[in-house]
């Protein structure tokens, strides 16, 4: 999880929203506020880092992969006698290798929209919590 703000920063922020003196705004909630949302920035940040970095792995073992395929077909081109055979072949890995590259390619696809929407996801949650907070704080307000 995401470290915690410094309580001096707490402190800090508090004072200079109490030096403004808004009238009937809870300085303290607002602290609060503030300090999920840079815990809420954090904790996305740090999803989209890692998810950035599964695909990156993901991505070089498909090249890796794609590499020792392309080396079976060069020896299995290599390896057949007959030109007839040699093309048929060729058209043989040339399709099987284009399914597979597509196939790569959507599973790297999922890939980035799993982790866009799971960042997305924490964001989205935050901002409502907020919306949410402000009503409160607004409504509080408005009492005194």
């Amino acid at each position: 999880m995401a470290k915690k703000p410094e309580p001096m920063f707490d402190m800090d922020l508090a004072k200079v929203m109490a030096d403004f003196k808004l009238p009937h705004v809870d300085v303290e909630a607002m602290v609060a506020a503030q300090r999920k949302n840079i815990e809420t920035l954090s904790t996305a940040n740090k999803l989209a880092i890692e998810g950035m970095q599964a695909v990156a792995k993901r991505n070089m073992e498909i090249m890796q992969q794609t590499m020792a395929d392309l080396t079976e077909a060069m020896k299995a081109i290599a390896s057949a006698d007959a030109p007839q055979a040699k093309a048929a072949k060729q058209a043989e890995m040339f399709k099987s290798g284009y399914e597979k590259a597509m196939q790569n390619m959507r599973e790297l696809q999922d890939m980035v929209q799993k982790v866009s929407g799971e960042t997305l996801g924490v964001l989205n949650k935050r901002v409502a919590e907020s919306l949410d907070e402000v009503k409160a704080m607004m409504a509080a307000a408005s009492k005194n």
